[in-house]
């Protein structure tokens, strides 16, 4: 995993390859405007979304390709329809070139992320 040292989301933004700095972008605003009530912060080197101090939803810029974590069990498993042939890790879906990300899958799965409490893998 490639880790950043930027100290806040705009700075990782800042670093990441002009490439995929559009999709990162859009990633991030999907993002906020998802998960309200869950806070924006740096862990593990990545933008991530906390709720009550724990991170259930991160994204990432890796070598080969843009990483988003869905860290709770219950959504991807709801989705494992909709996810089957996706690039999925235990924990990650894997975008290998920004036009490829399925933003409509990924609001779809912040939603349901936002819409309640669940497990953390």
């Amino acid at each position: 995993m490639v880790q950043s040292q930027a100290e806040d989301v705009d700075g990782y933004l800042a670093g990441v390859p002009e490439a995929r700095k559009a999709a990162l972008i859009r990633l991030r605003e999907l993002c906020r405007t998802e998960l309200q009530g869950f806070t924006e912060v740096m862990a593990y080197g990545m933008p991530a979304y906390e709720r009550d101090g724990t991170s259930e939803v991160a994204f990432a810029s890796q070598k080969q390709y843009i990483s988003v974590y869905l860290l709770r069990s219950d959504v991807r498993e709801a989705f494992a329809e909709r996810l089957a042939g996706h690039d999925m890790g235990k924990g990650c879906l894997r975008f290998r070139r920004p036009e490829n990300i399925d933003f409509a899958l990924l609001r779809d799965l912040l939603a349901a992320t936002a819409a309640g409490p669940g497990d953390v893998c």
